[in-house]
C-alpha cells in the first residue's frame, strides 16, 4: 500500500516512516511542506496520506488544505490527518464531504503503532477513523449547543460511549444494564440518524458523525 507523509518535525517523520515500513506500507514520500505535500499527492497518487495539520511555511492548517484540494482534485483520496490538539473546526471540515476515507488522529496516538497502523488502514479502506478525544469534544460541544436533539438521554449516552470507541458489552458493563438494551437503544440511534443497524466499526463512528451533523445544520 503506497503512503505519502507528511510531517515538519524530523525526528516523528523519521519514526512514522519506520513504522509504516515496518507494517508493509510503502512510503512513496515523507514530506516536510504545505508545496512539497501538494506535489506528491499529484503525481504519485498514494493509495492513502498521513498528514500533520499544520505544515510550513504557513504552520495554521497548511497540511489540511492541501490534503481537503487533493480530495477535491480526486474525490475520495484517503486521508488520515494527524493533530496535537483537538481542533473542532479542523475535524469539521474534513468530514463535510462524508465520502468516507478520512480520519484525525491526536498525534499521542501514533506512539502507540496497533492503534496508529489500525487507523492507517481503516481510512485506506474507505474506511472513517475518528480519535475518540476528538468525537468526544465535538460530542460535549453539541450536547451544549442542542442537549437532546432528537435523542433520549439513554441514547445520548450511548452515543457518547460509542464515540469512545466502546463495545456493546463495554457499554453495558459502563451503564449497568444489559447488552441486549444497548442493542436495543444502538438500533433506535441508527433509525432516527437514518442509518442501516450494523455492528460494523465504521458505521458507528458514521452514526456519531451524522449525529453532529444534525447540530451543525441546526
Amino acid at each position: 500500500m503506497r503512503v505519502v507523509l507528511a510531517e515538519d518535525l524530523f525526528l516523528l517523520r523519521d519514526g512514522l516512516v519506520r513504522m509504516l515500513e515496518a507494517y508493509d506500507f510503502d512510503v512513496v514520500a515523507a514530506v516536510e511542506s504545505g508545496p512539497e505535500l501538494t506535489r506528491a499527492l499529484a503525481e504519485l497518487e498514494p493509495d492513502v496520506a498521513v498528514v500533520d495539520v499544520r505544515l510550513p511555511p504557513s504552520h495554521t492548517d497548511e497540511g489540511l488544505q492541501c490534503a481537503l484540494a487533493a480530495r477535491r482534485a480526486r474525490p475520495g483520496m484517503p486521508v488520515l490527518v494527524l493533530s496535537q490538539h483537538v481542533e473542532q473546526l479542523y475535524a469539521r471540515e474534513l468530514l463535510a464531504d462524508r465520502r468516507g476515507g478520512v480520519g484525525y488522529l491526536l498525534k499521542d496516538r501514533v506512539f502507540d503503532a496497533d492503534q496508529f497502523i489500525g487507523a492507517v488502514r481503516q481510512v485506506a479502506r474507505g474506511g472513517t477513523a475518528m480519535d475518540p478525544e476528538v468525537i468526544s469534544q465535538l460530542l460535549s460541544r453539541r450536547a451544549r449547543d442542542e442537549p437532546m436533539g432528537g435523542l433520549t438521554p439513554r441514547e445520548l449516552e450511548v452515543i457518547e460511549l460509542m464515540a469512545q470507541g466502546r463495545s456493546n458489552a463495554a457499554i453495558a458493563e459502563r451503564m449497568t444494564v444489559t447488552e441486549r438494551a444497548v442493542a436495543k437503544h444502538t438500533s433506535n440511534i441508527f433509525a432516527k440518524l437514518g442509518l442501516p443497524v450494523s455492528d460494523d466499526d465504521n458505521r458507528r463512528v458514521l452514526a456519531v458523525l451524522a449525529y453532529l451533523d444534525r447540530g451543525a445544520a441546526a
